[in-house]
């Protein structure tokens, strides 16, 4: 499902003559459906880096990303836009929203924008913000108003509302209660069971043992001085 060979990222620092870091060098690897791989290394090797190029917010040097068969690096923006659509979710750390949207059409908007039946759609959103326990009395309200763990388990909602093929995670577990991660995990290994291929970053050990089937040190992948 996921199949990354000969990844490399630079950042060119304009505002320092221009001068090129290297970041990412002749990553390569594979994700199969079902399968949970979990990105480590330490903080700047790169996790966040890899994940925003297989999302295709970063244009990588050279490589390629190919997620359903579709070359993430090579491909047109409607391409990638219908590939977020219906095949590639991510879950960042932040919920980034249109203000005034409710919460409820929020975590909807992914079933909607596939055309979904509005009721089924809404019941999907319903039934994850029960499980996720924001209250019945904000989600009329929009979720800019929350606080950031409400917010947080709004984003965990949206991104799983629809049954995405591949799924990228940005800490999902990241400063919820015991009982909400529990979901979260939850929510994680059902995916899983219905053929998700599962990228994601866990800080939190435990939940990485629990879900991830293996890891990739991206630090393999830092380019080292000559």
């Amino acid at each position: 499902m996921i199949q990354v060979e000969d990844l490399a990222k630079n950042f060119t620092l304009h505002n320092q003559g221009g001068a090129v870091i290297p970041v990412i060098e002749g990553a390569g690897f594979s994700v199969a459906p079902g399968e949970c791989v979990a990105l480590t290394g330490e903080s700047g090797a790169g996790k966040s880096t890899v994940m925003r190029i297989l999302y295709g917010n970063y244009l990588a040097q050279a490589g390629s990303v190919r997620i359903n068969g579709i070359d993430i690096t090579r491909a047109e923006p409607r391409d990638i836009l219908a590939l977020r659509r219906e095949t590639l979710g991510y879950v960042s750390q932040f919920l980034r929203v249109v203000p005034r949207v409710p919460t409820l059409e929020v975590v909807a908007e992914p079933l909607l924008a596939l055309g979904r039946n509005e009721g089924e759609a809404l019941d999907r959103a319903r039934d994850l913000l029960t499980r996720l326990r924001i209250p019945e009395t904000l989600w009329s309200l929009s979720p800019t108003t929350f606080s950031g763990g409400e917010q947080q388990r709004v984003n965990i909602a949206r991104g799983f509302a629809h049954a995405y093929p591949a799924l990228l995670l940005d800490e999902p577990t990241a400063s919820l209660d015991a009982t909400n991660r529990e979901t979260v995990l939850s929510l994680i290994e059902e995916a899983k069971a219905g053929g998700a291929a599962i990228i994601g970053i866990f800080h939190d050990l435990d939940a990485r043992e629990r879900v991830a089937d293996r890891e990739i040190d991206v630090s393999a992948f830092t380019p080292r001085a000559a």
